[in-house]
């Protein structure tokens, strides 16, 4: 079966987990989480659980498994400040990693911002039935990831993953 076929045979109802990583922000604040459910909910999949969480290594493990969601997608703690520790909880939890995720991020992300854009370490990965995704917090990246690379490939994923 190839790339197309494989396309239509993945579900369209994805179950998905959003999982902001901040230490600012709060509901009210958080554009980027808001810009990712609705984003979701447009193309048809579920927003099982919303949660805004510290920059804490546990804290992000733990959200991560729950294994309660088909996609975890995350969204900040993705930089290089100290406090910047999502990719790091990420690679700890996933059995695999999917580097041309990062890689293109960092590419079109480079068409919009320029060279700033290799400090980006967004990352993504496969946990047993699990798809994670990490994006830098800002709206625009999250815009570019959920638009460019995750949408269009989030329920050949999942099948894939559970094949």
């Amino acid at each position: 079966m190839g790339h197309k076929e494989h396309k239509r045979a993945a579900p369209d109802d994805i179950r998905c987990k959003v999982i902001t990583v901040s230490d600012t922000r709060d509901k009210e604040t958080d554009e980027s989480g808001k810009l990712i459910r609705k984003l979701l909910e447009e193309h048809g999949h579920g927003v099982c659980s919303y949660s805004i969480i510290p920059d804490e290594m546990n804290m992000i493990k733990e959200e991560l498994g729950t294994k309660d969601a088909d996609a975890y997608i995350i969204n900040g703690g993705t930089g290089i400040s100290s406090r910047d520790v999502t990719p790091d909880a990420v690679k700890d939890i996933v059995d695999k990693i999917l580097p041309g995720f990062g890689e293109m991020f960092r590419s079109l992300s480079y068409e919009e911002i320029g060279s700033a854009a290799y400090l980006s370490r967004a990352i993504a990965g496969v946990n047993d039935k699990q798809v994670v995704f990490a994006l830098p917090g800002s709206k625009a990246a999250v815009e570019l990831g959920m638009e460019k690379l995750i949408l269009p490939e989030l329920g050949h994923l999942v099948y894939e993953v559970n094949k």
